[in-house]
């Protein structure tokens, strides 16, 4: 790819809000916000062009993250990573690894083979490679098979089997704009 065609590559197409923000989007943007992170993020001020869409994010993305979701950190986390690994937003893989990777307990190995479709999932733990096959079936036929859902059947609740395919659904959608908007990557988070 040429330099040009770099650059290009990494011009915002929506370019995120930049402050003094009008007070509807200050408090909009305040709720989004991690809590105690000095900088909003770039993906919540592209979303915020939308303020009513980005208002109906909220109760979703606070469930998906909370303390009172179906599926614990981890599980959580392998599903996120591996889904915008998947759909190729470093943006929200690259945030997710930042923030919550060391919580989830992911190791050099786990962070390696979860961004890559070329990488060995035998080495992941087996719960782990449940849930990167779920997703990669997911991101591929839209389906699950019988086998796979057997397996996942045996490890997570009905419940909690709605929510993993919730969070794989939603990182898609968050990486689809990520992706088209061309959201500019934070300078904290992880890079592939």
């Amino acid at each position: 790819m040429t330099t040009a065609a770099l650059q290009s590559a990494r011009t915002p197409r929506i370019p995120p809000l930049e402050a003094p923000f009008p007070e509807p989007i200050a408090d909009l943007l305040a709720r989004m916000n991690p809590p105690g992170r000095p900088e909003i993020l770039a993906l919540f001020r592209v979303l915020a062009i939308n303020p009513e869409l980005a208002e109906r994010t909220l109760g979703l993305g606070r469930y998906l993250l909370g303390r009172n979701a179906a599926v614990n950190l981890r599980d959580r986390e392998v599903v996120i990573t591996r889904a915008c690994a998947r759909c190729g937003a470093e943006y929200e893989w690259g945030v997710h690894v930042a923030a919550f990777a060391d919580a989830a307990g992911f190791n050099a190995v786990d962070r390696r083979v979860m961004v890559s479709v070329d990488e060995d999932v035998e080495l992941l733990a087996p719960r782990d490679r449940l849930l990167v096959r779920l997703v990669d079936q997911l991101h591929d036929t839209s389906h699950v098979d019988d086998a796979l859902w057997d397996a996942l059947n045996a490890h997570w609740s009905h419940a909690q089997l709605i929510e993993l395919m919730m969070i794989a659904g939603w990182y898609h959608a968050v990486s689809y704009v990520c992706n088209a908007a061309r959201v500019p990557l934070e300078t904290w988070a992880a890079r592939w």
